[in-house]
């Protein structure tokens, strides 16, 4: 069930104003990225943590979320070693990008949720589209939220900038990276 912006008085199923905490067995962090100007390269994060807090209200809600950079999977561990390094991530340097809030606001009938990402030490607006997927009890005595949010960032942005040239004109990694992310959280 996909809920979109129904009304600033909630009339979401099931929605509770609360604090929760993102279940990271549960949740995936992902995103994907052109590869060679042909196809698509797909990752995501194995280790994260977020808190959510759903007001009253829930254009009065908050997400914070850390994400340990050197978790990263792409299925292929030479790749995955070299976006490690620095090259791409610098994960010594910089372990973790972490995603702060500013404010939910809807657009176009849906929920937009607006925060700072900050990676490499730099910090950008990034808007992520928001979908409330529902809110329920689980079967071990708790009570749960579902999320999906997706956005866009240009890598470059956040001096993320190695390339190599192809012959044909393109680079072997696209500037634009798609961001995808399944949270499921638990009332705390």
């Amino acid at each position: 069930m996909t809920l979109t912006a129904q009304t600033t008085e909630t009339g979401i199923p099931g929605y509770e104003a609360a604090t929760w905490t993102i279940d990271p067995v549960h949740s995936e962090v992902g995103f994907s990225v052109r590869h060679m100007m042909v196809s698509k390269v797909r990752g995501r994060f194995t280790n994260f943590s977020g808190e959510i807090v759903t007001g009253a209200d829930p254009l009065q809600s908050s997400v914070t979320a850390e994400i340990d950079l050197s978790s990263i999977d792409t299925g292929q561990e030479q790749r995955d070693n070299h976006i490690r390094s620095a090259d791409f991530f610098e994960v010594e340097t910089y372990p973790t990008m972490t995603y702060h809030s500013t404010g939910v606001r809807v657009e176009d009938g849906e929920y937009v949720l607006d925060g700072e990402l900050t990676l490499k030490g730099v910090t950008r607006n990034v808007p992520l589209r928001l979908e409330l997927n529902g809110f329920g009890a689980d079967p071990y005595g708790g009570y749960r939220a579902g999320f999906t949010a997706t956005g866009e960032i240009n890598r470059r942005d956040f001096n993320v900038s190695f390339n190599a040239p192809l012959s044909n004109g393109g680079v072997v990694v696209a500037d634009k990276i798609q961001l995808q992310l399944e949270i499921e959280a638990v009332r705390a």
